[in-house]
């Protein structure tokens, strides 16, 4: 096989045209056999669509030397098979194995550990101004972008910051028809491939500056030619936005011919500006299934299942959107990941997907509510923190219901660092007037919906994570914003926030087999805490709180405070011990969440040995 022989980019740049061709059906092959096959899934469809795009980039550049970029990185499967990271692959999203994301720990050809979309432009402006002042290396900058991150407000930010500086940088817009994709002919195609040729520019250079020696009418003539390109381009080119903030624009260009490509990429080098280079592909090319997914191309392998806290979600939302005409929903980019395709077919036109664009999302649900709507909010937790500022200020400040679902809370494993949903609890806690449900069962995600639409003076919040969602009687369902006691003991007061509770429970039957008394309570609402639980938990000797949340700030913290001032006049002796168990203020790895869990010690024998050390046994 070809692919064997790959171990670096330069052993691309021995390959014939049709070698390249049969190289590129070995990567695919080979990137659906590892996805398909692993345990911790993967990002498929993008990966198929960049195999020719990456081959080409790393023919025309140097990496490292050169500095190629990606935004998000699920195109990035390709540069990492090679950049010499063929071996190992099937570790991809393990434990201790390799990143789905370019990851600077793991080779000089990754600058971006990006999970987090529409990035990528203002890293390429900021090493390009640092590639042209004095400190520069005379590195060339490459970045690749899709054109579904192209919908975030933060790519036009840093391409307009790019055009006003002029800075020397490629941009590569991966358009695979998902999301932005202009409309040109043959003619747009041809005419813009000949504007950013050199020998066109050059060319186009000289007969501008002869017909300015023209006496007396020199400056008119040429400006007479210069309007009239510009009128041409108006007409059949999709580049009027892009030049208007001083970026140029070349293509569309086949994304999957990789000779096409590489002169293309030899053009844009050559240009002492800014450009964008537009390229086609097919997101989950040469792969029958992903071609044939019309919702998201297999974009990545791991979809909602039955019985998990999505799909309670998404069947207490038809279901209150029945009784209630003013729900309507909103996603940034992920109608399917976080349940609402189903929402969309049953309530046709009451779910909006702004792209990916979090901010707008939120401030456009407090406009929503404003006008009367109900906007329920749907994200995931990492998302979230992208428009915290929105939710804080455009929200809060004018206390308006818009109700925030968020999915992927807590620890989320596969995906690293960027995707731990560890800072929504601490973050919005601080926002005045939210309140915060954590469920702990498939039904509670069903009350907590029709409580939170209950809830008209302020937003609300619910969270849940990504793992399956225990089913419970009837009797073990609370309501409103009351905690529902699930044990009572004298020695020891157990909290566990949503999904930390059955590691609770279990703590409780370890200590209990010692003959520690334990009361076990679900909080329900953490933000604000249910007086009842505070006042009980104030009454034990040892209080252990665990939440999937970042320790420091988090509920443990609120609760441990208002325990605190409870027992402040006893005497010192006779206050209780609080333990707060939670994340630490750290970046952690890729894993799954349970194993993770267990080594933060948030499971039940991790809980049981706290309260131990709490009682001194």
């Amino acid at each position: 096989m070809l692919l064997d022989r790959i171990s670096c980019p330069a052993d691309l740049r021995r390959l014939t045209p049709d070698q390249l061709d049969e190289l590129s059906a070995e990567i695919r092959e080979f990137i659906v056999e590892v996805v398909s096959t692993s345990t911790s899934g993967g990002h498929l469809g993008s990966n198929l669509g960049a195999v020719e795009l990456t081959l080409a980039l790393h023919r025309v550049f140097d990496s490292p030397r050169d500095i190629l970029l990606w935004d998000i990185g699920h195109q990035a499967y390709v540069h990492k098979i090679v950049t010499g990271r063929l071996r190992g692959f099937e570790t991809l999203r393990q434990a201790d194995g390799m990143s789905g994301y370019p990851c600077r720990a793991e080779s000089e050809h990754d600058w971006v550990e990006n999970s987090h979309a529409s990035t990528i432009i203002s890293y390429a402006h900021g090493l390009a101004t640092a590639q042209a002042s004095d400190q520069g290396e005379g590195r060339r900058v490459v970045a690749v972008i899709g054109d579904g991150a192209m919908t975030g407000g933060m790519a036009y930010e840093a391409l307009n910051n790019l055009g006003a500086s002029g800075s020397k940088a490629i941009i590569i817009l991966n358009d695979n028809g998902r999301s932005y994709a202009p409309t040109v002919g043959r003619m747009a195609e041809t005419v813009s491939r000949l504007r950013v040729d050199p020998r066109y520019v050059r060319q186009r250079a000289k007969v501008e500056d002869g017909l300015r020696k023209v006496p007396y009418v020199g400056d008119h003539l040429a400006w007479g030619m210069h309007g009239a390109l510009a009128g041409m381009r108006e007409m059949l080119e999709p580049t009027a936005f892009f030049e208007s903030l001083g970026v140029k624009y070349t293509g569309p260009i086949d994304g999957h011919d990789v000779v096409g490509l590489e002169k293309a990429l030899r053009h844009a080098v050559e240009l002492d500006e800014p450009i964008v280079v537009h390229v086609l592909t097919d997101k989950g090319k040469g792969y029958g299934p992903a071609e044939q997914d019309d919702v998201k191309r297999m974009h990545d392998i791991g979809a909602p299942k039955p019985g998990t806290y999505t799909a309670a979600f998404t069947e207490a939302l038809i279901k209150e959107a029945e009784n209630r005409l003013e729900v309507v929903a909103i996603t940034a980019a992920m109608p399917d990941s976080t349940g609402l395709l189903p929402f969309a077919e049953a309530h046709p036109g009451r779910m909006v997907d702004v792209g990916i664009a979090e901010q707008h999302a939120v401030t456009s649900a407090a406009g929503m509510a404003m006008g009367g709507l109900r906007p329920v909010v749907a994200l995931y937790s990492t998302f979230l923190s992208r428009a915290f500022d929105q939710a804080n200020l455009d929200v809060g400040l004018h206390g308006q219901p818009v109700v925030f679902c968020l999915d992927r809370a807590g620890i989320t494993g596969d995906d690293g660092p960027s995707h731990h949903g560890v800072l929504d609890m601490v973050l919005l806690s601080k926002v005045p007037g939210m309140t915060i449900f954590a469920p702990s069962s498939y039904q509670e995600v069903q009350q907590m919906l029709h409580d939170a639409l209950e809830i008209t003076s302020g937003p609300v919040a619910i969270r849940w994570s990504k793992t399956a969602a225990p089913h419970v009687d009837e009797a073990e369902v609370g309501s409103g914003l009351t905690a529902r006691k699930v044990a009572t003991g004298t020695d020891v007061c157990l909290v566990g926030v949503g999904k930390i509770l059955p590691a609770c429970i279990e703590a409780a039957e370890l200590l209990e087999a010692d003959g520690i008394s334990c009361t076990v309570w679900d909080p329900r609402v953490v933000h604000p805490l249910d007086p009842a639980l505070v006042v009980d938990a104030a009454s034990h000797p040892v209080v252990i709180s665990g939440e999937d949340g970042y320790r420091d700030g988090g509920v443990g913290a609120t609760l441990a405070d208002q325990v605190a001032d409870i027992a402040l006049e006893r005497p010192a002796a006779e206050r209780p011990a609080v333990r707060v168990c939670g994340i630490p203020t750290t970046y952690l790895d890729q894993g799954k969440p349970d194993a993770i869990l267990s080594a933060l010690g948030l499971d039940g024998p991790g809980l049981a040995a706290e309260a131990r050390r709490a009682l001194g046994r």
